[in-house]
């Protein structure tokens, strides 16, 4: 017989009956249950966060910004986050959220603290504060969720930060160090400015003090020559009188020559007073930093003013010299006596207009003196602000931050990540294979209860036959099974945590509970079996894969379609996956109570439908005696 002939003969077979017939287009089938209910389940989670409940709380307290503005910040980013979303988002109070992350109502929390504005507020000072958002998991509810739930947690702080960048920062304080430096260059400017204000206010001092000495001499002038003024005001008389009194001649011409004597004494003081003043006031307009032309300008009036003067002294001088010569000689008396009577007026002009340049003088210099005067109280004035421009730039740069490099970017990176996420869990699995152990654990029990029987009978023929009681042929189907299923578990847990290092937090707790769902699995399986016969093992392969798309055990069972809610709801491996969750990390809790009572229902379901399919064996008929399809 060759090859073909026997699949023909094996193919007719399973295709002599209905029932086979279905068999063989269920078999054809069991990959596209699996791949279509698979990636129906698992098409696109992400898009289905918003039914993955999470709670968000805030206790921020505000702060003022930059502008004076109060500002809540926590509040902003709540609002956002409940209008975003993409979460079912919860706001609670921080008592709430954590009570609901430990009792699976929520799968996260994020908490915004007291200080959260203030701290974020604070990237426009020399030393900000960092920012802090809390993150609360628990991966006893489901590891991605905790994991999609850090995502989530760094895309708020990747938000916030993105308003702050490194470079800005290392900017804003690179402008600091640039203004430091240029106000520290504005204070040593201004110090010098303090230092050459100082020796103009001596100088100018020193300046007044010789326009006092100038205003003091040009009154002593002017006087002196008002007396002379006034006492040759009679020398015309006396000269004629002289021309016509021969006798009184030698007498009169003693008395003239000791006047024109003084008077050339006095008008030579004068002429040398005059130099004095005249390089004494060009020295202090110089010192003044007056312009030369405008020195030379003063120096030029004050010639002109001073030409009488020199022009009295002249002729003062030639009076004496005449008047001497008149005294040695009587015989040129009369001569000299009416040259004298001629030249005499001019002589008393002459005095007259240098009393009346004198005058001039005394009042300029006088006016000198009070301009100097009021020059040394603006001098005085501005000594006084330069050194208070000084004092004060010396205060303001000790008051600008001058940070050096390290600083400096320490603080840029503060500005640039003015947030971090501290978070925290009620329960950690630490690794991904840790997290999904759960699922791994519960799919090989059940896949080791269903190979069971692919050896094991569900119910004993011959106890049937012996008329035994349905129940305990039931029984004693299922406890082989569970015997079995119990060694299983012994042996993967063994595996899990010895050979694979998956650290469980409650270890006898984890294998008692492992124990119960082994003896639920198999006996949801016997009652399959027995129920059913060959049918069953087919329905129970058919419920491992609507369980796998619909237990939660890899992405969080809100993802999974509308449609399959109810699948998650009533069959048992969803319920296995987190009791093994809360028992395998560190939040064990109550509500694992509500996982072992449903695994119990379904045991002794299971065992009531095996006790139904006996009693229903107990009749024979002839498609027991001969089933339509038998494996």
């Amino acid at each position: 017989m060759n090859p073909v002939r026997i699949a023909a003969n094996e193919l007719r077979r399973l295709s002599s009956g209905t029932l086979p017939k279905l068999a063989m287009a269920a078999l054809v089938l069991v990959p596209l249950l699996y791949a279509s209910f698979y990636l129906y389940a698992n098409y696109d989670p992400y898009s289905r966060l918003d039914k993955l409940p999470a709670a968000v709380f805030t206790s921020d307290t505000g702060a003022k910004d930059s502008a004076g503005v109060e500002r809540n910040v926590g509040r902003e980013v709540t609002d956002e986050l409940v209008k975003s979303g993409t979460f079912q988002w919860h706001e609670v109070s921080q008592d709430e959220a954590a009570k609901g992350v430990r009792d699976d109502k929520y799968s996260f929390a994020i908490g915004i603290p007291r200080d959260f504005s203030t701290a974020l507020l604070s990237s426009g000072n020399f030393q900000p504060q960092q920012a802090t958002i809390t993150l609360t998991t628990n991966d006893a509810n489901n590891y991605l969720s905790g994991t999609i739930a850090k995502q989530v947690a760094e895309q708020v702080r990747k938000t916030i930060a993105e308003k702050v960048g490194s470079e800005a920062a290392d900017k804003f304080l690179v402008g600091f160090s640039t203004i430091y430096g240029k106000i520290q260059e504005a204070s040593t400017g201004a110090s010098q400015l303090a230092d050459g204000v100082g020796k103009l206010k001596t100088g100018q001092q020193q300046l007044a003090d010789g326009a006092n000495q100038l205003a003091s001499g040009s009154s002593q002038l002017a006087t002196g020559l008002g007396t002379l003024k006034s006492s040759t005001a009679q020398l015309p008389a006396q000269t004629q009188k002289l021309a016509d009194g021969a006798g009184q001649v030698a007498d009169g011409n003693q008395k003239v020559a000791d006047a024109a004597s003084l008077a050339a004494t006095a008008s030579g003081d004068i002429q040398a007073k005059l130099d004095g003043y005249r390089t004494q006031l060009a020295q202090d307009l110089r010192a003044a930093e007056v312009p030369e032309a405008k020195v030379q300008e003063i120096l030029s009036r004050l010639d002109t003013l001073r030409s009488p003067v020199d022009q009295a002294n002249t002729k003062i001088q030639g009076a004496n010299s005449q008047l001497i010569q008149l005294a040695s000689g009587a015989r040129q008396v009369s001569d000299g006596a009416h040259q004298l009577a001629s030249a005499t007026p001019q002589l008393t002009s002459g005095i007259a207009q240098a009393a009346d340049a004198s005058a001039q003088i005394r009042d300029g210099a006088a006016k000198l003196n009070d301009g100097e005067k009021t020059a040394v109280n603006g001098t005085n004035q501005l000594a006084d602000g330069a050194v208070q421009l000084r004092d004060g730039l010396a205060a303001g740069l000790k008051e600008i931050p001058n940070p050096d490099d390290p600083t400096r970017a320490a603080t840029a990176n503060t500005i640039a990540d003015p947030v971090a996420v501290n978070s925290s869990g009620v329960a950690s699995a630490g690794t991904y294979g840790a997290g999904l152990a759960p699922f791994f654990i519960s799919l090989a029990t059940w896949i080791g209860a269903f190979v069971l029987f692919l050896l094991l009978r569900p119910l004993s023929t011959r106890a049937l036959t012996a008329g035994a009681s349905p129940f305990k042929v039931a029984l004693g189907g299922w406890l082989s099974s569970a015997l079995l299923g119990i060694a299983q578990v012994i042996v993967l847990f063994g595996a899990v945590t010895w050979l694979v290092g998956i650290d469980v937090a409650h270890p006898s707790g984890a294998i008692g509970f492992a124990v119960l769902v082994s003896l639920t699995f198999t006996s949801v399986v016997h009652a399959l079996n027995a129920f059913f016969g060959a049918v069953g093992k087919f329905l129970g392969l058919v419920l491992l894969v609507l369980q796998l798309v619909s237990a939660g055990g890899t992405f969080p069972w809100q993802t999974i379609p509308d449609a399959l809610y109810p699948l998650h709801i009533v069959l048992p491996m969803g319920y296995a996956i987190d009791g093994f969750r809360h028992l395998l990390y560190s939040g064990a809790s109550m509500e694992i109570l509500g996982d072992i009572g449903v695994l119990l229902a379904y045991l002794v379901g299971g065992i009531l439908v095996s006790t139904l399919a006996a009693r229903k064996r107990r009749t024979w008929t002839v498609s027991a005696l001969k089933p339509e399809l038998a494996l």
